[in-house]
């Protein structure tokens, strides 16, 4: 093999991660790397949590239009940190990404606890904290969905995509307690700022544990890497037969994969593969981005709305309700997420979606009747949410895996944008449905939309869906790499996916 830009490569790097069996290397990546769904859980509890102390005298004393502003900037350097780091990560490498932005929401997250008032020079500094740390999650999402996919061998990748997107509820559990405890026990002026350490104080632990983790060998072999891909199987290869004591079979050169390396593709090129190649493919991700970012901003940021408005809930009881919330989402993915391996994608993604749209409507119907009280409410949101945890989840899953490795990375970034656009809505249309609370047919109308947008991401998925369990990313999606004869007919193992029209 050789390094050269130019040159044909033959590589069995995919299918030799792909035989490996589950080791404690793995479980060592998921670790490292499924913190950024914890981290971005931590984050969104925080700032959610302290959002009205920040209103009090003996804080910031900052208007309630400013308070709502932190969360929109957030969001918006979400979106710019997955675009402007999801291209670093197809152009540079995972590795060097997910070490970059989890040291960006290090910085951002950090330096929000030091805002000291509510003056003109204050509020920017807190913004533009807080939208740093929004870029380094953002960032985040690219990198490590991208990292996890290629070095999880094919039969556990959905399970482990899955499971690793639920821990944002563990993250959220665990924000929505500590700033509970924090805002009570401590003076409220030095509770919010602890709170908002909590995530910075974890990413450098984190950051360390990062450091050992190699670089994806399948991004690095399609970039003409490839002594440095042998390097990092190799070495990967080395730790699952120490580890596990075991003696791997070698891959037989009829898997090998024939590819020419190519060149970075900007967004632009990107969108050419995305809707000239696979059309299909991209309203299926955006549509199941989208209806899982727009029912979870809907409900779960008024959530306490809904609890104090119509139950009547004191400010004080609310994290617990919303903690209950956060364990039925943690728990769902963890618990059913080995079935999108087994059952497949297409079955599970499916009734996810739809289970839970079906449910959404019905918990609507019996809102509008008046006989909820508090803690139905939140048991009815707990289970609908235990299987729409999963199905968001899954939604990322398919967008990572749906594309080739050399623009995977962007692709993840474009249809978190996508999405958290879109999800935006959400949280402004449901305000206004709930207002003072006199009219609650309103938010029964608002539960029934709900429901709908879940319910099309089902259907499009029983249409659209791609059966990839189990499957070689390179089978699921052929490189654009990949050397094709004169027929057009790929060189080497991976099997090109069929024609859109019939996935």
């Amino acid at each position: 093999m050789t390094d050269s830009a130019t040159s044909v490569v033959r590589s069995r790097i995919p299918a030799r991660v792909d035989r490996l069996p589950w080791s404690p290397f793995h479980s060592r990546m998921v670790v490292a790397l499924g913190t950024a769904w914890l981290l971005e859980g931590l984050e969104i509890s925080i700032a959610s949590s302290v959002a009205d102390a920040l209103k009090g005298p003996d804080t910031l004393g900052l208007s309630a239009a400013a308070v709502g502003l932190i969360a929109t900037v957030y969001l918006i350097g979400e979106v710019v940190g997955a675009l402007f780091f999801g291209d670093l990560a197809d152009r540079l490498g995972r590795r060097k990404l997910f070490i970059i932005t989890l040291g960006v929401y290090l910085f951002g997250s950090g330096l929000t606890a030091f805002t000291f008032g509510n003056s003109a020079v204050w509020l920017i500094f807190m913004y533009l904290t807080r939208f740093i740390a929004g870029m380094g999650i953002g960032g985040e999402y690219s990198a490590i969905h991208s990292a996890i996919d290629e070095l999880t061998p094919a039969k556990y990748r959905g399970r482990v995509d899955i499971g690793v997107s639920g821990t944002y509820w563990g993250g959220a559990f665990i924000g929505t307690l500590a700033v509970a405890f924090l805002l009570s026990a401590l003076p409220a002026n030095l509770g919010w700022r602890l709170g908002f350490l909590l995530g910075p104080v974890l990413a450098i632990v984190i950051i360390f544990v990062r450091k050992n983790l190699p670089e994806s060998p399948r991004w690095l072999v399609m970039h003409g890497r490839t002594e440095e891909a042998e390097e990092n199987i190799t070495f990967i290869e080395n730790e699952v037969q120490r580890r596990k004591g075991i003696t791997l079979d070698e891959v037989d050169d009829s898997k090998a994969l024939e590819i020419k390396p190519s060149v970075h593709r900007s967004y632009f090129a990107l969108a050419k593969v995305l809707f000239q190649q696979y059309p299909t493919r991209s309203i299926l991700g955006a549509s199941l981005m989208i209806s899982q970012s727009f029912l979870y901003n809907a409900i779960y940021f008024t959530a306490a709305i809904v609890l104090g408005t119509f139950f009547k809930v004191p400010t004080a009881q609310v994290p617990l309700y919303l903690a209950a919330f956060a364990i039925g989402n943690l728990v769902g993915p963890l618990v059913i997420g080995r079935h999108f391996d087994t059952i497949g994608r297409k079955k599970m993604i499916a009734g996810t979606y739809l289970l839970s749209g079906v449910l959404l409507a019905f918990s609507a119907v019996l809102f509008q009747a008046g006989v909820l009280n508090a803690i139905t409410q939140t048991l009815i949101w707990v289970v609908i949410f235990f299987f729409a945890s999963a199905g968001a989840s899954a939604g990322y899953l398919t967008v990572s895996e749906l594309f080739p490795v050399e623009v995977r990375a962007q692709a993840i970034a474009v249809f978190f944008a996508i999405a958290q656009c879109f999800g935006a809505i959400g949280p402004v249309l449901y305000g206004a449905l709930i207002g003072d609370g006199s009219d609650p047919s309103k938010l029964f109308i608002g539960y029934l939309i709900g429901a709908a947008v879940m319910i099309v991401g089902g259907l499009v998925e029983v249409f659209l869906g791609v059966d990839a369990e189990n499957k070689s990313l390179e089978d699921v999606a052929t490189p654009l790499s990949a050397v094709r004869d004169a027929a057009g007919k790929i060189a080497g193992s991976v099997t090109p996916p069929r024609p859109e029209s019939a996935t």
